[in-house]
């Protein structure tokens, strides 16, 4: 089984979504596949037929959340490096063609969240940038077409 690398804090909170689909979603669906299954005939029943396809989606739900905590590689921040881009630095970089400038923090893929700037180790541009410093140019081929970038700071902090 392969490890994925994890920061705690994103190991801590797949530990909180497992316990509440656990303790909370699952346990309100049972009350939700009881309470339609006392209407009468289940066979036409679209609140039961719901219920159920709920108790799947929660089951699946739970064995992926369990699966990406045993597969996690808590790996401490303290003290990171940041002469070239590791795992859970900050990565400023100015697209070279248009001249725009993005912020990255690189996780693993269980933490990764475009929308909030944190990409994956794992990604085109995460895998381009592991191991490059300030100055190197980088070529990614991403599904939008080809990027050339200059990373311009890594830190260890958002700021």
């Amino acid at each position: 089984m392969e490890k994925v690398p994890i920061t705690k804090a994103g190991f801590e909170k797949l530990k909180k979504e497992l316990e509440v689909v656990k303790n909370v979603s699952i346990p309100e669906n049972v009350r939700d596949i009881e309470v339609a299954r006392a209407h009468g005939d289940i066979s036409e029943n679209a609140e039961y037929s719901a219920a159920k396809e709920r108790q799947s989606f929660l089951y699946g739900k739970m064995q992926e959340l369990e699966h990406q905590l045993a597969t996690s590689n808590i790996i401490n921040l303290k003290g990171l490096n940041t002469d070239k881009v590791v795992f859970g630095c900050y990565v400023s970089m100015t697209d070279i063609d248009s001249g725009e400038r993005v912020k990255y923090q690189l996780l693993g893929p269980y933490e990764s969240d475009i929308n909030l700037n944190k990409i994956s180790v794992t990604s085109p541009i995460g895998r381009a940038l592991i191991g490059k410093s300030i100055g190197s140019e980088v070529i990614v081929k991403t599904p939008g077409g080809t990027r050339n970038l200059e990373i311009t700071d890594i830190s260890a902090e958002e700021d």
